[in-house]
């Protein structure tokens, strides 16, 4: 990457930054309240009926699952809303006439969304020490699979971005798909638990997966192989990668 194509990434990197810090009312503290809202309830006034899960408390069995959540939902509201929102305006057009090529273009958009997950799930994070000494199993992994779910989902959030004929279209994806995958991914339950068709179901959900490798990262837990696991979320992110690209090159959404 040459100096001037440094300088753009840097650019969107440090709008996108500033465009979320100065409502950190808005982008950060809801999460921080929902997690607690989450753990209070779930953790603490259910878990103590359900008990353990797999030798751990129900509350740190959800907790990996639980801090996911905001990561997925705030990495891809970050790009859908600032992208569309840049169409709106049609500040993006500058953009694509500026001598910058459009994979710098996009990973400063998704460097944005992967950039307020990491940040939202530090805040979440200490928030789950009020609650827990949980320690963690593989801070490394941790990292990885943050980072990975974190891009996965702010490409996803550039292609629903670029489709989008209105704000409330930007709502479609989190509410019909994305709510709907997380809370069958096992984010509340172990998936072994389900009936043999449900379980079969939950294979195709890559939310499951993961859901799965976060809960390893932290607990040990091994629930599905994590090479396997790790291979679907890469595979995710190199196709949709490709269809950001494409609908960068098309001007799709943008020229129309």
């Amino acid at each position: 990457m040459n100096v001037s194509w440094m300088i753009a990434y840097q650019t969107i990197v440090k709008k996108e930054f500033v465009r979320f810090a100065r409502i950190w009312i808005q982008t950060i503290l809801p999460s921080v309240i929902t997690i607690f809202l989450y753990i209070t309830i779930f953790g603490n006034f259910i878990g103590d009926r359900i008990g353990n899960i797999k030798n751990f408390s129900y509350v740190d069995y959800i907790i990996p699952g639980l801090i996911l959540m905001p990561i997925i939902t705030n990495s891809y509201m970050n790009v859908v809303g600032s992208f569309y929102s840049s169409r709106f305006q049609k500040s993006c057009e500058e953009l694509l006439v500026a001598p910058v090529p459009n994979w710098v273009i996009l990973l400063g958009y998704i460097s944005g969304g992967v950039l307020r997950a990491f940040v939202v799930s530090i805040a979440v994070y200490f928030v789950t020490t009020l609650f827990t000494k949980m320690p963690i199993h593989n801070i490394y992994f941790v990292i990885l699979i943050t980072f990975l779910t974190a891009f996965l989902f702010s490409t996803a959030g550039f292609i629903n971005a670029a489709y989008a004929k209105s704000f409330d279209d930007i709502n479609i994806v989190p509410t019909f798909i994305l709510a709907p995958l997380t809370y069958l991914g096992g984010t509340f339950y172990s998936i072994d638990a389900l009936p043999q068709i449900w379980q079969d179901i939950s294979l195709v959900n890559p939310i499951a997966y993961i859901v799965s490798s976060y809960r390893y990262a932290f607990l040990g837990l091994e629930e599905t192989n994590i090479l396997l696991a790790v291979l679907i979320i890469v595979t995710f992110i190199i196709i949709l990668f490709i269809i950001a690209l494409i609908i960068l090159a098309k001007g799709i959404g943008i020229k129309n």
